[in-house]
């Protein structure tokens, strides 16, 4: 990837150049982790490992295994994987399996592991396709569910769940009470109480994550905004704040989350503690990059906002916080990075995706 000095020269942090050092950054377990991972019994499978967050995340569980020094598979399944991304999981040690999971019988043909990271879920063209988008996030969620119900799990979830609310409440916490717009935030509600009903007839240990945006530098906010900017295409700033956390912490939140889940189950908020003004991070792009951000629309009075005191108390800060992201995500798009394709649609307020 070319560098070009006039962005090189605006940042105040080392950039990241590669996507063989950008995973690796983002699948280097901390010292929580491995110590986690380490105490674990059994094996770890991760449903939904060829997504976005999934293959560094498979790399992250692969890596504290081999560190903790205690033997134990980790396994990853998805429908599909992208380039490159399954035989990076192997290299590592990850047991790949591809498997179309709402196919009969699919489940029943997995390998049983004690712990497990429910990561499968669909937003994107969720608009014109609900009946998959409940298949995916509802009906399969309540299959896995009842196949793993002896295992220890970690759900995804998302922050969409939650209504809007003001700047000045710090963002939705998780004693909230839920209020889904649109049908794929429904959905996301309805994966949820499939894994809360196994908690309650089977006794399972179960972690909702309920992630409030993961970002990196080929996908997330961050990357929506700079692209945009750079391009010089119209930024919506009517949701006027927005959460971002390093994709890195989320990883590592993820595995060491798994000694936290209970029956009933148990819910995380997972996000930076940055309340994010898109304004002031269109205008940070456009100094760093030398452009012209074309702000439209006004904030509004309310805006998706997770709070994630309690997964800070517990975890600590990210390391990478949202100045650092924007600066190595400005030299990234600067410098013709690769890009995942998968827009946040962060701004939508009318909950279709």
């Amino acid at each position: 990837m070319a560098k070009k000095k006039s962005g090189t020269s605006r940042l105040s942090v080392k950039p990241i150049n590669t996507v063989a050092e950008l995973e690796k950054r983002l699948s280097e377990p901390t010292r929580g982790v491995i110590e986690a991972v380490g105490k674990l019994k059994g094996d770890l499978l991760i449903l939904g490992v060829g997504g976005k967050v999934g293959p560094t995340l498979g790399q992250m569980a692969a890596k504290a295994v081999a560190e903790s020094g205690v033997k134990r598979k980790v396994m990853g399944v998805s429908a599909v994987y992208d380039r490159g991304v399954r035989e990076r999981l192997e290299k590592l040690g990850v047991q790949t399996i591809k498997a179309d999971l709402l196919a009969d019988g699919a489940l029943d043909k997995l390998p049983d592991a004690e712990n497990v990271i429910y990561m499968c879920g669909q937003k994107f063209g969720s608009t014109g396709a609900e009946w998959f988008t409940w298949g995916i996030n509802v009906m399969l969620a309540g299959l896995a569910a009842r196949r793993y119900r002896k295992s220890r799990i970690v759900a995804f979830s998302s922050g969409n769940i939650y209504p809007f609310v003001p700047l000045s409440s710090g963002g939705a916490t998780e004693a909230t009470p839920t209020s889904p717009i649109g049908e794929y935030a429904m959905s996301c509600l309805g994966r949820e109480r499939m894994f809360d009903y196994v908690a309650q007839a089977e006794k399972t240990k179960i972690l909702h994550y309920r992630l409030n945006y993961a970002a990196e530098l080929r996908y997330g906010i961050v990357y929506d905004i700079g692209s945009k900017v750079w391009q010089g295409a119209p930024i919506d700033v009517t949701m006027g704040n927005v959460n971002v956390v390093w994709q890195g912490y989320a990883n590592a939140v993820a595995l060491q989350s798994l000694a936290l889940a209970a029956s009933p189950a148990r819910i995380l908020n997972v996000a930076g503690p940055e309340l994010v003004s898109v304004r002031w991070m269109a205008g940070r792009f456009a100094e760093l990059m030398g452009k012209k951000a074309k702000v439209v629309g006004e904030e509004a009075p309310t805006a998706l906002l997770s709070n994630a005191t309690q997964c800070h108390k517990l975890f600590g800060y990210p390391a990478v916080g949202a100045d650092t992201l924007i600066e190595w995500v400005a030299h990234w798009i600067m410098s013709g990075g690769a890009s995942l394709g998968k827009p946040t649609h962060y701004e939508t307020r009318d909950g279709k995706f």
